[in-house]
């Protein structure tokens, strides 16, 4: 697992205009999903669309409202689901957002790095 601070804003899908501040998240390759405050991203006009239940470190089982966002930081841009975090929770950066920025993780330098995403299946006849 590799973690280093970044800043993200959420922006709202419907509303470009309406947004997070940036704020800065620990990048975890660890967690699934990213985890930005629950009251800035009801600000931002982010609502909650259902819930889900996620394993802590230390085993217990919480479960959190799940909306969705398009999700910035360091120059990347994709759009996902963001946990709407509780006062107790930490803000995170969570590998699905890293797979959508189409960004490695570079453990020494803290830094993303630019991949290539894979398209194996989407061209007939490419040999994958």
């Amino acid at each position: 697992m590799s973690k280093f601070m970044v800043n993200l804003t959420a922006v709202n899908p419907i509303d470009r205009k309406r947004r997070t501040p940036p704020v800065e998240v620990m990048v975890d390759t660890g967690a699934e999903v990213s985890w930005l405050p629950k009251q800035l991203l009801l600000d931002a006009g982010i609502m909650p669309e259902f819930k889900k239940q996620f394993a802590t470190a230390d085993k217990r089982i919480i479960e959190r409202d799940i909306g969705f966002a398009i999700l910035t930081a360091e120059g990347y841009t994709t759009n996902d689901e963001i946990v709407f975090a509780e006062e107790s929770d930490m803000s995170l950066l969570g590998v699905r957002t890293l797979e959508g920025f189409s960004v490695m993780v570079d453990n020494i330098g803290h830094r993303f790095v630019a991949t290539v995403s894979m398209a194996c299946n989407a061209v007939p006849d490419m040999g994958c």
